[in-house]
């Protein structure tokens, strides 16, 4: 069985290459599949050139920006048709995660069906970020704590191991959200499919790269998110 590692990227030309070596040396075996949404600052064509030295590397092109959710849908899609396929394991290209918490997160995945790199709990943390960044995601994560319930302390993070048997539960057609908010939906879900979820630290790095994609709309959608994910039967 295999363990399969999804980035998306848009305009991260910058940092695909480093960040690709890096996982390499540290999972040598490890399956990565970058799914490039049509990058004016060809993204793909990066990737197809590594893809010449690594072979467990493969890449999705998708003809245009239709979001996070989409892009991490599709690929979802895509693995869940595989049989081998055992965990699938969700990061930013921007480096902000780390790839030295990837062991950690599969090896507790042993026994749990979601693993969250969390910055939200002891021993975890944020370094070079804004105040007004930190005031935005710590308090975010506070209010989607408040309207969901569930006891998760990092509800926008996007380093997280999935195990297939537990993607395989969802209906991933029901998933409308994109942003930070679909992070949330897909949290939600498992919980209420009844994945039992854990949580690691990890200490989130500013990019190192290329401009952050938080935009006004995903601010807003982070706002409506969690009520709509409510609201759903």
């Amino acid at each position: 069985m295999r363990d399969v590692i999804v980035i998306p990227t848009y305009n991260e030309r910058e940092n695909i290459t480093l960040l690709v070596e890096e996982i390499f040396k540290i999972l040598p075996d490890i399956r990565i599949l970058v799914v490039d949404d049509n990058s004016p600052d060809k993204t793909a064509e990066a990737v197809k050139h590594l893809m010449k030295n690594y072979p467990n590397l493969d890449l999705m092109e998708r003809p245009q920006k239709n979001g996070l959710g989409e892009a991490y849908i599709a690929a979802f899609k895509k693995l869940l048709l595989s049989k081998d396929v055992n965990h699938i394991i969700t990061m930013d290209a921007d480096l902000s995660h780390s790839p030295r918490y990837l062991p950690k997160l599969l090896e507790m995945s042993a026994n749990h069906g979601l693993v969250i790199g969390s910055r939200y709990i002891k021993g975890g943390g944020i370094v070079q970020w804004e105040l007004w960044r930190r005031i935005l995601s710590g308090g975010g994560n506070f209010y989607v704590r408040c309207i969901l319930g569930w006891k998760i302390r990092d509800w926008t993070a996007g380093f997280q191991c999935i195990s297939v048997k537990a993607l395989n539960k969802l209906d991933l057609d029901e998933i409308d959200l994109s942003g930070y908010a679909f992070l949330q939906e897909l949290k939600y879900l498992l919980l209420k499919a009844g994945t039992t979820v854990a949580e690691v630290p990890i200490i989130f790095e500013n990019r190192r790269g290329g401009k952050s994609k938080i935009s006004r709309s995903i601010i807003g959608e982070g706002v409506v998110g969690p009520w709509k994910i409510r609201m759903k039967k």
